[in-house]
């Protein structure tokens, strides 16, 4: 492991010269198996480094192995390339509200910039999450995203840093469900952070059984950047996401609430246990809070858990676990995973529909009635599998 030899490295420059500052060594070291992880786009070792000591250490380091880690190519659509300038393709229909969005983004950090600069950082926001939205229209907006891509914005800095198309392959790959048109399987993600709780802590699951897990939706909807408020946390944090796998952040939430086990084990009354679960604590120990996370995901890996079966097999869940694939994967395999979620989802939505009808009739006759319509309707719709493209289609105007 990266960590391993970053420590190992230390040890031996320590002995040959003791007054060396052993982070100092550390450091240097770290630097240099970054910059050849990059140079040989090794994600498997890129990924292993964000994940240890200090993550990727710094935002000059970022800047080369974030593009790395998301798969970001040289082949990626640019300019003309992609179907022309973005300014000219037609307006996304979340437009207005990514502005409002963008009116009140860069709150935290950062620290030292004009209003003119800020202002300036703004306009770059705007056109980042403009571009990814207009050039994959069926993607839907929420609110939050911009929370994420403002640490791409001073993270990547310039837009001759692309990052645009970091931000898209993100959302395509890694945050796909969150763009869907409804948070189902949003919160069908969620799920999994109780049963996380139960093998881990099952008192601590016994304590918060009465209360649903959207406690969890803003840390991990937004990757926390709703919640962190100091940038060089969130950057070191965004490391590590993007080097595992997306349940990874579920697993980060329930070892928080884990370190936080005392202060939850206190409270019985359900809407101050509500606030206090939501609450991701402002200083923490990060390092030890990524390993600790690590060693909850080895002991209780996801197919360990009961709602998992529950997932969509085109969920990021699934179709992003291996991040050396993943950087491999395009941007129309993720639309394709897209347009699978939306016909799921559909289906979903007619057979709870068809439950609640034959409840409201009880009577045999009546309801075996309903029965057979909404398999008629089934039938129907199996045989015209092409009207599918005809609600997709809906979300990319």
């Amino acid at each position: 492991m990266a960590s391993d030899t970053d420590a190992d490295a230390g040890k031996d420059a320590s002995s040959l010269f003791p007054d060396a500052d052993p982070d100092a060594i550390r450091i240097e070291q770290k630097t240099k198996d970054i910059l050849e992880a990059c140079r040989w786009r090794d994600v498997a070792a890129l990924a292993s480094l964000a994940e240890s000591w200090r993550g990727l250490l710094d935002d000059e380091l970022r800047r080369i192995a974030w593009p790395v880690l998301l798969g970001v190519s040289s082949s990626d659509c640019r300019g003309d390339a992609c179907g022309g300038d973005w300014s000219d393709l037609p307006c996304h229909r979340d437009e207005h509200q990514v502005q409002l969005d963008v009116d009140r983004s860069f709150i935290y950090y950062p620290h030292d910039q004009s209003e003119a600069e800020l202002a300036q950082r703004k306009s770059e926001l705007s056109a980042v999450i403009v571009q990814v939205l207009r050039r994959h229209p069926y993607l839907c907006y929420f609110q939050g995203f911009h929370d994420i891509c403002q640490v791409f914005i001073l993270v990547l800095g310039r837009p001759n840093q692309r990052p645009a198309e970091a931000v898209a392959r993100l959302s395509v790959l890694r945050i796909r469900d969150f763009m869907l048109p409804t948070l189902g399987p949003t919160t069908t993600q969620l799920r999994l952070l109780p049963d996380i709780l139960a093998k881990a802590d099952p008192e601590m699951r016994r304590h918060v059984a009465f209360i649903e897990p959207f406690y969890a939706l803003a840390g991990t909807l937004t990757m926390y950047a709703h919640n962190i408020e100091d940038y060089h946390d969130i950057a070191r944090l965004f490391d590590v996401f993007l080097g595992r796998e997306p349940v990874f952040s579920i697993y980060l939430f329930a070892q928080i609430l884990m370190d936080r086990r005392h202060e939850i084990l206190e409270i019985d009354e359900a809407d101050m246990l509500q606030v206090i679960l939501a609450k991701v604590p402002a200083k923490m120990n990060l390092d030890d809070l990524i390993s600790k996370t690590v060693s909850l995901f080895d002991r209780h890996p996801p197919r360990t858990l009961s709602s998992w079966s529950a997932i969509s097999s085109a969920s990021v869940l699934k179709t992003a676990r291996d991040v050396g694939a993943l950087a491999d994967q395009t941007l129309d395999q993720g639309r394709v995973y897209f347009e699978q979620q939306v016909k799921e989802m559909w289906w979903s939505d007619l057979a709870d529909g068809a439950k609640m009808t034959l409840r409201r009739y009880r009577r045999p006759t009546v309801a075996l009635a309903v029965a057979v319509g909404v398999a008629a309707v089934a039938v129907l719709w199996r045989r015209k599998q092409a009207c599918l493209q005809g609600i997709v289609s809906l979300f990319q105007t």
